[in-house]
């Protein structure tokens, strides 16, 4: 991506969260919360993220964000990105009222401690997902909104010392139908 001021992006985190059986959260986004709306999104499937709020350092925000989107934090941080990741938002795709173009982002992989039951989509008033699954990572990339697909490809590949060598075509043949909530 070519270069963009930093005070054009948002500061914010990134995480992927993994269970036992290495597969990713993801949340479908809340159809009612979701700035984007456009009928090509079709509200896409996303790992969670956030801003970063003043005050705040990127561990904090990853907390708050996984209480706020997630419902739970009872996590173990496996590891972070060492710089920022950054992506931009389609023009036509952006807030009117932001100064913000996209974010720039770190990155962490943290393995869920928990149930299935501990996730609670509903923990705050500012829901941002309808719905979520565990899925492949080859899923996870596929079913990215088009704009964060690299993105998302270069966060796992930060992390390939857990999910060895990913590509965009790097994808596991699995039916959605079978991909467990």
């Amino acid at each position: 991506m070519g270069s963009v001021n930093d005070d054009r992006l948002r500061d914010g985190v990134g995480m992927i969260l993994i269970n036992n059986d290495n597969k990713v959260f993801v949340g479908k986004r809340n159809s009612v919360n979701t700035k984007m709306m456009s009928w090509f999104l079709k509200r896409p499937w996303q790992m969670p993220q956030g801003g970063i709020e003043a005050g705040e350092n990127p561990l904090e925000a990853v907390m708050r964000e996984l209480r706020e989107e997630v419902g739970t934090d009872n996590v173990e941080m496996l590891g972070e990105t060492d710089d920022w990741l950054r992506y931009i938002v389609p023009t036509g795709l952006r807030r009117k009222d932001s100064k913000f173009i996209g974010q720039r982002q770190k990155w962490f992989l943290l393995k869920f401690l928990g149930e299935n039951s501990d996730i609670n989509l509903n923990a705050t008033n500012h829901k941002e997902f309808d719905v979520w699954r565990w899925m492949s990572v080859g899923n996870v990339i596929r079913l990215a909104v088009h704009f964060k697909r690299s993105l998302y490809v270069e966060a796992f590949r930060r992390f390939s010392w857990y999910f060895g060598n990913i590509s965009p075509r790097n994808k596991e043949q699995q039916n959605d139908n079978q991909i467990n909530e």
